[in-house]
């Protein structure tokens, strides 16, 4: 029997479309979903346009964190190197006793084996870190971190730098009284520390990531270490013109210079600054070739 009931009426809509309909679907839609969310919400992404990124990461918070990071890891895994950086440094102090007696010799003896020190950790641990990081991918991990280049290179070079204050002070001191040279003036080491630091940090990052291969990144930080310890211990006065000339290409040389016009009675402390000067730029200079060598090792 043909019912007289409009089929409206029964479903309790009115003349729109049934329930299948495109305008009724809109409205079941609209009200399951609610008000639309602000953007980037699942619920009211207009247009489909993808989420705002986080914003990236500013240099000096990353830095800091980068450095407080690799200072603890230092802490732990590299003291018994630093024992044995300063055992060498004095070590070789006590055996040029036996040949150096006192004067411009003897400071030159005991600023090298100071910055030596600096040398052996800032140079060549960091040259085999940086080394060992590219060659078994530690840099992708720092590639997918918002963190700019520059702020993971002084990061970690800062803190490698930083590890060798306890050894370099140890070491001055015992060679000033081993000499018996004065010990007024060594707080000069405030500035050489950290500026003979950049300086072999940046060339020690810089050789570990421009290295092809893991083997000779620890090959070129031994080079340099015997480098520092060739031409920053030994007097300058007894080598070879030649040998004179690469010594002046040392980034270390300018601290070591420094440090030992430190123990003069009567310092020239205009010819220190000049030394710290140079040895601030060649830090500037080497630390911007590491941030480089990073941003060109990390992007292969």
């Amino acid at each position: 029997m043909t019912s007289i009931v409009p089929a409206e009426a029964v479903s309790g809509r009115d003349g729109r479309e049934g329930a299948g309909g495109p305008e009724s679907a809109a409205g079941c839609a609209t009200r399951s979903a609610g008000p639309p969310g602000p953007a980037g919400d699942d619920g009211g992404v207009q247009g489909g346009a993808p989420a705002p990124l986080a914003p990236r990461a500013r240099l000096f918070p990353s830095l800091a964190a980068v450095y407080r990071a690799q200072l603890s890891r230092a802490r732990v895994a590299r003291i018994p190197l630093l024992f044995v950086a300063t055992f060498q440094s004095v070590g070789i102090m006590v055996l040029m006793r036996g040949v150096v007696d006192g004067g411009s010799e003897a400071r030159a003896v005991v600023a090298g084996s100071s910055v030596l020190v600096v040398a052996f950790v800032a140079l060549n641990l960091l040259a085999q870190y940086f080394g060992q990081l590219r060659a078994g991918g530690g840099l992708d991990h720092y590639a997918t971190l918002p963190v700019p280049p520059a702020a993971v290179v002084l990061g970690t070079a800062g803190a490698y730098a930083s590890f060798t204050v306890p050894g370099t002070i140890v070491t001055a001191v015992t060679g000033s009284v081993l000499f018996g040279l004065p010990m007024t003036h060594l707080w000069v080491l405030v500035a050489v520390i950290p500026l003979s630091g950049a300086a072999l940090s940046g060339l020690g990052a810089a050789l570990g990531l421009l290295a092809p291969r893991q083997e000779l990144a620890t090959l070129l930080g031994q080079l340099g270490m015997s480098a520092a310890l060739l031409l920053g211990v030994l007097p300058a006065a007894r080598l070879p013109e030649p040998i004179g000339w690469a010594r002046d290409l040392l980034p270390s040389t300018y601290g070591v210079e420094a440090l030992s016009r430190s123990f003069d009675a009567h310092p020239d402390w205009a010819v220190v600054a000049v030394d710290l000067a140079v040895c601030a730029a060649v830090g500037v200079l080497s630390l911007a070739v590491a941030a480089w060598a990073y941003r060109r090792a990390a992007v292969r």
